[in-house]
């Protein structure tokens, strides 16, 4: 048994944080996770905001059956169902309209038709989720205004690329979408006024004031540069940080997103990862999806709204394209936020998302206010105390915010699996080894899914310090 085995973590995100503790439960002794940033957490970003806190990132447990994240917190009083605040909504026009309730069950209806059909009609579907979605809605509209439907479709669009974390509902693939598995139970289980740090608290065992078991073993601000490996697996593997410092290790799980692996794979890693790692970064998904929060002075708001949808008319979306607000067509809705009784929120998708990083929070709030004082008809809704866009895709440790199956998922035959796999030496020894949401076969793109990875990874790692057994391919 070898547990003086030198371990590196890169990234103390969801993943990092999963593989760390589970090491060290195991007896391992020289565990350090090399985090870039200021913080731990990764996509998981919980900040004071409103009355108590809000999540930037991951926000919610989706479900409860074979779900991680929940059984660890499934007696600690800690999560709270959101109810039908993302069904429940009104549909409103970009003249101020409401769309009937009549007409917005129908349509809800038919996508909800579309997504009950999908593991069966999508086995042998060759083309997007966008494209599936779409061709549901024409063959079986109802006899209603064409028009009010296709507006309908057009945020159903942005709202599932949300979902999915692609810069278009197209990029996804149909088929390929058929991975990622659901966890029974409520999908969108909120952290009440606490925030999804709380489980990573539970994974350290802190107190919320340090970083409970994993105390002195996370080095923040080390933006790593370069990982050295050994292809015969003589020599350590070894980390470079921007800010100089050096550490070789005998086994390095890098848990980087995919979108700083997109970005950078080919300067980071010496030498380069081996063909299936390549076509796996090129060819899984990657999108950007940007939050909104506005925090009012006093709610305005009746206390039965849940939300509304922008269905945008088509002459009102030319005159939208040509002005500075452009990117306000791909916001597509405002909703409540439960535990924050004067607080909405929002999404930005596709190519706006990463449009509106880069301007200035002023112009950001002012388009943001204009959108909803225009929809609800409401000159006098009052200026926020507080805002907040995310930038996702414009910081550089995480290049976007989830990962998707997309089109070139399939056209270069790849998949979790490439990802996943380890770099293994010629005695058998798994020296670099991947964990993150992205490389999970079925739950990626999630908290449970990233959690899941990194015990791999530490279980592969003990493994092979207990038994020596050679490793040449990953066990999911």
């Amino acid at each position: 048994m070898n547990f003086s085995a030198r371990i590196v973590i890169i990234g103390a995100g969801a993943s990092g944080i999963a593989a760390a503790t589970k090491l060290l439960k195991y007896g391992f002794k020289n565990v350090t996770i090399l985090e870039a940033q200021d913080r731990i957490g990764g996509r998981i970003h919980t900040i004071p905001f409103g009355d108590n806190f809000i999540d930037l990132g991951a926000q919610w447990c989706h479900g409860e059956e074979n779900n991680v994240v929940y059984e660890l917190v499934r007696d600690k009083n800690v999560l709270d169902s959101t109810g039908s605040v993302y069904y429940d909504y009104k549909c409103i026009r970009s003249n101020g309209d409401v769309v009937p309730d009549d007409v917005t069950e129908k349509l809800k209806e038919i996508l909800d038709k579309a997504y009950e059909d999908k593991d069966d009609l999508l086995k042998n579907y060759n083309g997007s989720l966008g494209t599936y979605y779409k061709d549901s809605q024409t063959t079986t509209i109802p006899s209603i205004d064409r028009k009010i439907a296709y507006e309908f479709l057009e945020v159903h669009q942005k709202f599932a690329a949300s979902y999915e974390g692609a810069l278009s509902i197209y990029d996804v693939s149909g088929k390929g979408n058929l991975d990622y598995y659901t966890c029974e139970g409520d999908p969108v289980l909120n952290w009440k006024d606490i925030g999804f740090m709380t489980l990573l608290n539970v994974l350290m065992e802190s107190n919320g004031r340090d970083f409970g078991i994993l105390n002195k073993r996370i080095l923040l601000n080390k933006d790593v540069s370069k990982i050295s490996w050994d292809k015969k697996g003589i020599k350590p593997v070894k980390i470079k940080c921007t800010s100089g410092i050096e550490i070789e290790a005998d086994h390095v799980i890098s848990t980087v997103s995919l979108g700083v692996l997109k970005n950078s794979f080919e300067e980071i890693f010496e030498p380069e990862l081996p063909g299936n790692k390549y076509r796996a970064i090129k060819g899984l998904g990657f999108g950007t999806v940007d939050k909104v929060f506005i925090h009012f002075p006093e709610k305005w708001w009746d206390d039965d709204f849940l939300g509304f949808t922008c269905q945008w008319r088509e002459n009102d979306l030319k005159e939208l394209r040509k002005s500075d607000f452009s990117w306000l067509e791909d916001v597509f809705g405002f909703y409540v936020v439960r535990y924050q009784p004067n607080v909405l929120s929002s999404w930005v998708v596709g190519q706006s998302a990463l449009d509106v990083e880069k301007l200035p929070k002023s112009k950001q709030m002012e388009g943001i206010i204009y959108l909803l004082r225009r929809f609800l008809k409401k000159p006098d809704i009052p200026q926020p105390i507080d805002f907040i866009i995310t930038s996702w895709h414009s910081n550089p440790y995480f290049r976007g915010s989830y990962s998707h199956r997309s089109m070139d998922t399939e056209k270069l035959y790849t998949g979790a699996r490439d990802l996943a796999n380890p770099i293994i030496e010629s005695n058998g020894s798994p020296i670099l080894l991947f964990a993150g949401e992205a490389t999970h076969d079925h739950y990626y793109s999630t908290v449970h899914g990233a959690v899941e990875t990194g015990w791999r990874e530490a279980d592969s790692i003990c493994e092979f310090c207990t038994t020596k057994k050679s490793f040449s391919k990953i066990e999911l």
